[in-house]
């Protein structure tokens, strides 16, 4: 079953949108009918499919889980212990917790089945920049 690894260059927190580098992946197997599986080899950030025609809907996210989880430093989050590596770190991780760190998807007639307005995004959770690394795995 065919697999590769992509690598993500973030700078901060927010979505990235690898939509193509799925699609060119799955067009380069030739496999008509399948599964296509995305996986996020890290904590402190997900994968979403996502809106991606209003960049309104990416700034949206980001602003409900700055809410629900914000930095350590703000006093609604002083119980947190895990603060090792700075005050977006625990709350990246309850983010991370929240959404998901894999997604499926599947793939008919040659191409990934997804809606008009539907993209892939890594959803980076931290404040400074990270290299994240996925695996893609297509199945039969």
């Amino acid at each position: 079953m065919p697999q590769t690894s992509l690598t993500i260059e973030t700078s901060g927190q927010g979505l990235y949108e690898f939509t193509e580098d799925a699609a060119r992946f799955v067009r380069n197997e030739a496999m008509n009918e399948g599964l296509l599986t995305v996986f996020v080899r890290h904590t402190s950030c997900s994968l979403l499919i996502q809106e991606n025609a209003d960049p309104d809907v990416q700034r949206d996210l980001k602003a409900y889980f700055s809410r629900i989880a914000p930095p350590a430093n703000d006093p609604s989050m002083d119980y947190l212990v895990h603060r090792l590596e700075g005050p977006d770190d625990m709350p990246a991780h309850i983010k991370s917790a929240l959404t998901q760190v894999s997604v499926s998807i599947p793939v008919f007639d040659g191409r990934m089945v997804l809606g008009t307005w539907q993209g892939i995004y890594l959803f980076e959770h931290r404040d400074r920049p990270h290299r994240r690394e996925l695996v893609l795995h297509l199945s039969p």
